[in-house]
């Protein structure tokens, strides 16, 4: 008996391995610092998790466009994208634009996304919004049901691809 149940949970276990996959949720992230970000984003590169945008995503947080494929990532109604050049702390304590920085993080984004940043003036101190239609035209629109996780704590779902926005506010938020 203990033998056929064992043997099941394998079966049961592995038959699902392939047919499970997580879903982050990015929701009100204002970004920080590219190190971290860039880190974060190459792991979930390689965990091969779906990406659900689905509120602001500023800054840092952007990198996950050109961290995550594009076939990864879906975006919500509520999606809002935010890019700015790259800054550090000056002598006295005001923000300055690093041109080096700020290249760095542009030619990780995906051409559409450098060519939509380019015909608005490039990357400045001044926030620019990538929403709405412009967006979806972009990247796909999430739609299937799914429950989704903050990066912190993943949660796997059968077969989930993308949410759809009432799923999504039904989530935990990031």
């Amino acid at each position: 008996m203990k033998f056929w149940t064992g043997l099941l949970a394998v079966v049961l276990l592995l038959s699902g391995v392939g047919a499970s996959q997580a879903v982050v949720r990015i929701a009100d992230d204002r970004g920080g610092r590219i190190g971290t970000y860039v880190d974060k984003y190459q792991g979930l590169r390689s965990s091969g998790e779906y990406v659900i945008i689905d509120g602001l995503c500023a800054s840092a947080c952007t990198i996950v466009l050109g961290a995550v494929p594009h076939d990864k990532i879906c975006v919500t109604s509520h999606a809002n994208l935010g890019f700015h050049a790259a800054w550090d702390f000056g002598a006295n304590g005001r923000a300055v634009t690093n041109p080096e920085a700020t290249q760095m993080l542009y030619s990780m984004y995906p051409s559409p996304i450098r060519r939509w940043i380019s015909q608005r003036g490039g990357l400045t101190p001044r926030m620019i919004f990538l929403k709405g239609r412009e967006l979806q035209a972009l990247y796909k629109p999430c739609y299937m049901d799914a429950q989704a996780s903050s990066p912190s704590s993943s949660q796997v779902t059968p077969n989930a691809p993308a949410i759809s926005p009432a799923a999504a506010k039904a989530s935990a938020s990031h």
